[in-house]
């Protein structure tokens, strides 16, 4: 196999590119040597000799557009790839041309005419074929951007949903309402406050539920308070330390912080005995949210890896940056890139 092609595909394209440049080059042949015609000797010698001309030239600008498809991209550096295109065929082209014509007079003793003159219409050529390749490939790349990028959407908006639905599902108001019913007895300040946060908790879901990004203090203030409701239920069974971050400057997709804190929750043993220790954690450019592993003999759920799926396809619409993801040492760490 020759990249994608077997050996038979490849060699029967090649041959069918070879002869579709030798039937390009005959009208170019008449164009520079209109005498050639007239005599069958000088004819097949000319249409050899650009024939061979345009297979090199083909081939090398083929080479040339080739390097510029793979280190300059249409959608990312448009003016750069402009650019260079237009710089690496005409020098390539002027390069072959003055080749070809010293290996012709000073090897075959074949006068090839005015070397201008071939430069300048072979440039021309070059261009006008390049320009509709090049026209191709432009239209190819921005219709696979559209479909990335209506795909993108599609899929912020499920984890958006997915996001808002995990928060006001049935199961976290109940647990939140059981929770309050009982401090409403033992602490009234402190039940006050719990309604205080629980109120909070709704309100940023639904401040938030239509922005792509939100700044990283909003964030956190909206994870503190989440934290704070999970903490009253589970009491010292449930450990967090934060490390002193700078947020100022930095978004980050909302919910992401939560929705992460929630996995810990929902899918680690929390009890006295074992104490679900959480972590939060800013270095390099990365917010990171660290616990201990202590899994739940429950039937393995496919939530947890969906809502993982979801917070790096949101990342992927805003950065190049991996969301890390590692469960090694007795610890699940998720490291989540910082946006400016």
């Amino acid at each position: 196999m020759i990249g994608t092609l077997s050996k038979k595909d490849f060699w029967v394209k090649q041959a069918k590119n070879i002869g579709t440049i030798i039937l390009v080059s005959i009208p170019f042949t008449y164009i520079s040597c209109p005498n050639c015609f007239k005599s069958p000797k000088y004819v097949w010698w000319a249409l050899g000799i650009n024939a061979l001309c345009w297979i090199i030239l083909w081939k090398g600008n083929t080479f040339v557009a080739d390097f510029t498809d793979k280190h300059y991209s249409w959608i990312k550096y448009p003016v750069k790839r402009l650019l260079v295109s237009i710089f690496g065929h005409t020098a390539y082209t002027c390069v072959a041309i003055v080749c070809i014509f010293y290996v012709m007079e000073e090897f075959f003793d074949i006068s090839m005419g005015n070397i201008w003159t071939t430069i300048t219409y072979s440039i021309v050529f070059t261009m006008l074929i390049s320009l509709v390749l090049y026209s191709v490939s432009f239209l190819k790349s921005w219709r696979e951007l559209a479909v990335e990028s209506e795909r993108m959407k599609k899929e912020v908006i499920s984890s958006k949903y997915e996001s808002l639905k995990n928060q006001v599902n049935p199961h976290f108001l109940f647990n939140s309402l059981n929770a309050l019913t009982n401090l409403v007895y033992e602490d009234q300040d402190q039940a006050a406050k719990f309604i205080k946060k629980l109120s909070d908790v709704y309100r940023y879901v639904l401040e938030s539920r239509d922005k792509d990004l939100v700044q990283l203090e909003m964030e956190l203030k909206f994870a503190e308070s989440y934290l704070f409701l999970q903490k009253i239920r589970y009491g010292d069974s449930l450990m967090v330390a934060e490390q002193t971050m700078k947020a100022q400057g930095f978004k980050i997709p909302p919910l992401s912080i939560q929705m992460l804190l929630e996995n810990a929750i929902k899918h680690n043993i929390i009890s006295d005995d074992e104490p679900l220790q959480i972590e939060l954690s800013q270095d390099d450019g990365y917010f990171f949210v660290i616990n201990n592993l202590q899994k739940k003999n429950i039937i393995k759920s496919d939530s947890s890896e969906m809502g993982l799926a979801n917070i790096k396809a949101r990342y992927s619409f805003f950065t190049e940056k991996p969301v890390i993801i590692d469960d090694s040492n007795h610890k699940f760490t998720v490291g989540l890139p910082l946006l400016k």
